[in-house]
């Protein structure tokens, strides 16, 4: 969903070249409060705010765009601007914003193989040094067995959703 914000007349004639342009449902506020109530009830992809009223209003603007959330702000002087520029402008904030999106998931997956791959290596290479003692009761060393088994269906369930990394090295590789 877009967020509108202008008090112009064209505001009808942008509703539908954006929806038309994007798809996304576009909602209209013709002022700055009306945008902060609406930020506060609605999350939105992009907010487009008419050059006029930030520059017009700027304590309301800076009010606004604290609420703004993960939207991304797209300022356009709508008494100039052609329809083309507006779209345009729109697509390209989306864009960013979709690979921002992507970037931050892949910053995610990275880090999160990179704690479950130690902790996956760190339980295999503890349990298997454990069952190497000498003199261990046979009901701990079957617990352990039992403990290692666990570890190592964590390690397929890991491989097959890709999370784990190819070059993980233990001391030996869960079959």
């Amino acid at each position: 969903m877009i967020l509108l914000v202008t008090p112009s007349e064209r505001a009808s004639e942008c509703v539908r070249a954006l929806h038309a342009a994007t798809g996304e449902e576009v909602v209209v506020a013709e002022t700055l409060a009306r945008a902060t109530t609406l930020l506060r009830v609605e999350c939105y992809l992009a907010v487009v705010l008419d050059q006029y009223l930030l520059e017009a209003q700027p304590s309301e603007a800076a009010t606004m765009l604290e609420h703004l959330g993960g939207a991304i702000p797209v300022q356009v002087n709508l008494a100039i601007s052609a329809m083309d520029r507006l779209v345009r402008e729109v697509r390209e904030a989306l864009h960013r914003r979709q690979h921002e999106q992507a970037r931050a998931r892949q910053a995610a997956i990275g880090s999160l193989q990179c704690e479950l791959n130690g902790t996956v290596t760190a339980l295999l290479l503890s349990i298997e040094l454990a069952l190497e003692t000498t003199g261990l009761p046979a009901m701990t060393a079957e617990r352990l067995r039992a403990i290692h088994e666990l570890v190592r269906k964590l390690w397929k369930q890991l491989e097959s959703t890709g999370i784990t990394e190819e070059g993980m090295h233990t001391s030996k590789r869960p079959a």
